[in-house]
């Protein structure tokens, strides 16, 4: 009877810690995963929810009305088309198609659901609606709309400008874009894929940008090498001749600094870098910068970056330092990763959200940036920086260059199977106390990035900048 009541106890303490370890499980589920799961088109009950609510207004940062609800109860955008297209990545559109957008993933502020049971029963009670509350974005809706217009038509990609020490998001840009208020059967149709956030959920090798990070494992992994004199041969050659890896135009820089070989985004100089590094440093060196981290932002559904597996050929090694092989990021990772160089190593959280307010227009939450994580230290930050603006000033990022301001930057032009012309990068940022903003364009099958990607971002830094 003794050993009955024994095993009993056991296996109700068993029972008891799984029981617990599911809440627990569930709790952290829901604490991060909670936005994703109520936005999602699986979940049915959210159309009865917002049947019984009113949501509330969104404004940009400087005031300006994206989305508010009519008398009708209908969701109604900015009257300028621009405006419209250029935030209907940010915002979503009435019937979802964009997904992840404002609209969906924060509609458990919008319609007013993460209010008090006793509000929300109070309001079912006397049969009337609930109130959402109001949204202040990140976003400069203006100068989202100008940037919209300098990038080349019939072409896919994305814009990020973003405050490098707050993490806030001043333009979040996709191309192709649509206008809500104008959806067709051919919007829908479209082989480009208008729906897709191209900022945020399109990830692809970023080519020569990523040098910036095999210049960082570099810097903490080789003893001296600033001042080492590196050779450019013009060629790293493998077995079978397959995979070589060349410089572009086939030119041979001979011997070369590392600053001179990054200026002039050296492929052999990068390529025996990774090579003497070896796949282990340098993945070490890029999950420092996040690639590999699963992304649970408060504000962002951001697809995860991915480093190549281990076990790999020489080869591979070699072409994921320059950029290439099967290295998976985000135009928005890639500006938080140009961000944390700016910021002295300290890579800020990807920030949209400035402020909830109450129906009473009360502030109900004020969101504060976050550090996300510690990239790099701050004298490589330093050293790194000086290098790109190196890039802008004379290497190949010349397109970028603004008259009177230190603007700092790097392109990449990455190669992708069965596309006739490369993609073309750019990641940079403008260096200055009262301009502290970083940017990335990715410009797809565009060709070369100094002549595509560093233009753009240059007429990017002007309009930030208010220079003409």
């Amino acid at each position: 009877m003794k050993n009955l009541r024994s095993m009993l106890r056991k296996a109700a303490l068993v029972m008891t810690v799984l029981l617990l370890s599911l809440v627990v499980f569930g709790a952290y589920n829901v604490s991060t995963q909670g936005n994703r799961w109520f936005s999602s088109s699986a979940n049915t009950h959210l159309r009865e929810l917002k049947a019984n609510a009113t949501a509330g207004n969104v404004y940009d940062r400087m005031g300006v009305l994206l989305a508010t609800t009519d008398i009708n109860g209908k969701r109604v955008y900015n009257p300028d088309s621009n405006i419209r297209r250029s935030m209907v990545h940010v915002l979503g559109d009435r019937q979802n198609n964009v997904g992840y957008g404002v609209e969906a993933f924060m509609a458990n502020r919008l319609y007013g659901f993460d209010t008090s049971p006793l509000v929300r029963l109070t309001h079912a009670i006397r049969g009337e609606k609930l109130k959402g509350n109001d949204l202040r974005l990140t976003v400069d809706s203006n100068l989202s709309s100008r940037i919209a217009r300098l990038f080349p038509k019939d072409h896919k990609g994305a814009c990020v400008v973003m405050n490098y020490r707050t993490g806030e998001v001043l333009s979040l840009l996709s191309f192709p874009n649509f206008d809500p208020d104008n959806i067709t059967e051919a919007t829908k149709q479209d082989r480009n894929r208008p729906f897709w956030n191209n900022a945020t959920r399109w990830v692809s090798a970023p080519g020569s940008t990523f040098k910036v990070i095999t210049l960082a494992s570099a810097l903490q992994n080789i003893n001296n090498i600033e001042n080492e004199t590196l050779n450019c041969s013009g060629i790293i050659e493998f077995p079978g001749g397959r995979h070589n890896l060349l410089d572009a135009g086939k030119a041979v820089h001979g011997d070369i600094s590392l600053k001179q070989a990054f200026t002039k985004s050296c492929n052999v100089v990068f390529g025996s870098l990774a090579l003497r590094l070896g796949d282990a440093q340098l993945s070490n060196t890029a999950a420092a910068f996040g690639i590999g981290d699963y992304f649970l932002f408060r504000d962002f559904v951001v697809e995860n970056s991915s480093y190549p597996k281990h076990n790999r050929t020489q080869s591979e090694i070699a072409w994921t330092g320059v950029g290439q092989s099967a290295l998976q990021i985000s135009p928005l990772h890639m500006c938080m990763i140009a961000s944390s160089i700016a910021n002295g190593g300290d890579m800020m959280e990807p920030q949209l959200l400035l402020r909830e307010i109450n129906p009473n227009n009360e502030v109900k939450e004020q969101f504060s940036p976050r550090v996300y994580k510690k990239a790099l230290s701050k004298e490589h930050a330093q050293i790194i920086s000086d290098y790109m603006y190196g890039v802008v000033q004379s290497g190949t990022g010349t397109g970028a260059r603004v008259k009177g301001y230190r603007i700092c930057g790097k392109t990449g032009s990455s190669e992708i199977d069965n596309q006739e012309k490369s993609n073309a990068w750019f990641i940079g940022f403008i260096d200055e106390e009262n301009y502290p903003y970083a940017v990335c364009v990715a410009v797809m099958n565009a060709g070369s990035a100094g002549k595509v990607a560093a233009p753009l971002a240059g007429e990017i830094f002007k309009e930030i900048l208010g220079v003409r």
